[in-house]
């Protein structure tokens, strides 16, 4: 059996690495083709191209670099159906992902389509979920409330649980030896400062983190800063927190991400799947996020909650504190994150816990339930 994925970014390239770990053990000899990083590469997948290419976000971001994204979706679509798999898998990235189901449904009308990550429609553009049903069969979803959105959009839709609850986390030992080996004492606090996977993010965001962190120093002196990061921005982070109080360590192994986090004392960190990592691994958290100005706009008008962070979402509370947009300010900051450190997670740590309790931790692992799912919507003479 043949298996085309299409992944855009890092939390991508997480999530079909774990499908294809789990399509591999349930079907031998099943083979991949398709775009993705480091993680679906060591599971055999020989990317097309180097993924970090797709990992543009915002209308000004896209704009700019939408020719060179055309002529990809072209490139990446005419190699699917070269491929003649089986199915055809997108993860998330759905601006790049459904301009290619879209011109491969258009060849091959009877080719299994599948998406992995729904629409955030709970969110904002609600009518996403019925243009994605024109050239999707199946949705694999990570949020429990998911499912029936998509199908009352007219996809079938399974959740499958969230890759965060199968990580294993790092032991006081490791978190110990990580300290010492980055010359950081053992009862030294540590804020984990994360900007963001895409080069736009860090860039927005960085100036704003620095400030921040400087104006906790002043209330905590001896406190230092580690900046977990992905490999196709790690040299970008590496310059921009040159300048950031705190002696900042930055770490882009994945083991070494794990101890990092067992680390933290607190977090200041974009918006997105980190707050996951951050709940899994227990770490209270602050978390603030821009656009850029014209995205910004646009997406205000269009938002229909009043959090975006996933650990208020899925834990239907509003324990992690949010600063978005113009609140996005070191002055409104630093006090959130200077008290966090103090005081420790209260309210959050039952937020984190019902979160990842949602999300399938002690169950079935992700990878492995989006795998089955997978083959119990392709027909069986296409296996």
């Amino acid at each position: 059996m043949k298996v085309f994925l299409i992944a855009g970014e890092p939390s991508g390239d997480r999530l079909g690495a774990g499908l294809m770990a789990g399509l591999r053990a349930l079907v031998p000899g099943v083979g991949f083709a398709g775009i993705g990083g480091p993680l679906m590469q060591e599971q055999g997948l020989d990317s097309l191209f180097a993924m970090q290419e797709l990992s543009v976000m915002g209308l000004t971001e896209v704009v700019p670099k939408f020719p060179a994204l055309l002529r990809r979706i072209n490139q990446v679509a005419q190699a699917a159906l070269a491929a003649d798999p089986a199915v055809l898998i997108t993860i998330d990235s759905p601006d790049f992902c459904l301009r290619v189901a879209r011109r491969v449904r258009a060849a091959r009308p009877d080719l299994c389509t599948i998406h992995y990550v729904a629409p955030s429609v709970w969110a904002w553009r609600s009518g996403r979920a019925a243009r994605m049903a024109r050239v999707i069969d199946h949705v694999l979803a990570l949020l429990p409330f998911e499912p029936p959105l998509m199908r009352a959009a007219g996809m079938g839709c399974t959740f499958v649980g969230h890759p965060v609850v199968a990580e294993v986390p790092a032991t006081r030992a490791e978190a110990l030896a990580f300290r010492a080996a980055h010359g950081i004492a053992a009862d030294a606090p540590v804020v984990l400062a994360l900007p963001g996977s895409r080069a736009g993010e860090v860039r927005r965001l960085a100036p704003v983190f620095g400030d921040t962190l400087r104006r906790v120093l002043a209330d905590h002196p001896g406190l230092r800063v580690v900046v977990p990061t992905v490999p196709g921005v790690a040299g970008l982070v590496r310059g921009v927190v040159g300048g950031w109080p705190g002696a900042p360590v930055v770490v882009e192994d994945r083991a070494a991400k794990a101890a990092a986090l067992a680390c933290g004392d607190a977090a200041l960190a974009a918006s997105g799947t980190v707050s996951l990592e951050l709940a899994a691994a227990g770490v209270p958290m602050v978390i603030a996020y821009r656009l850029n100005w014209l995205t910004e706009a646009m997406v205000r008008r269009l938002i229909r909650v009043d959090t975006v962070t996933l650990v208020n979402l899925v834990s239907e509370s509003r324990a992690v504190p949010e600063f978005l947009g113009a609140d996005c300010r070191a002055a409104n900051i630093a006090p959130t994150l200077s008290a966090l450190i103090r005081h420790g997670a209260g309210a959050q740590a039952a937020a984190m816990r019902r979160t990842l309790d949602r999300l399938g931790r002690g169950g079935e692992d992700p990878g492995l339930r989006a795998a089955r799912a997978v083959l119990a919507v392709i027909s069986p003479e296409t296996r």
